[in-house]
């Protein structure tokens, strides 16, 4: 894993700690694909509502960010909610 991912990694791990109840529980793992760069994050069961949002719209606004990070590290992300 490159420098620039641990970093992406970081920032998704930070954003979603400050958004649960249990931060101890989140976990970012990044998974190579042919073109983009596959985010897992998880979190305990009764946080997923909380990164999730109200019609997804907390985790669309992180994969907004992602793509914002991506383009200027020209690179893409994404982020997939594991449950």
């Amino acid at each position: 894993m490159t420098d620039s991912t641990d970093e992406i990694v970081q920032l998704v791990e930070l954003i979603a700690k400050a958004l649960v109840d249990k931060p101890e529980e989140v976990s970012v793992r990044a998974v190579e694909g042919e073109q983009v760069k596959v985010l897992e994050l998880s979190v305990a069961d009764e946080d997923i509502g909380k990164v999730i949002g109200k019609k997804g719209r907390t985790a669309k606004s992180i994969r907004t960010l992602l793509g914002a990070a991506g383009m200027k590290l020209k690179k893409r992300f994404t982020l997939e909610v594991l449950d």
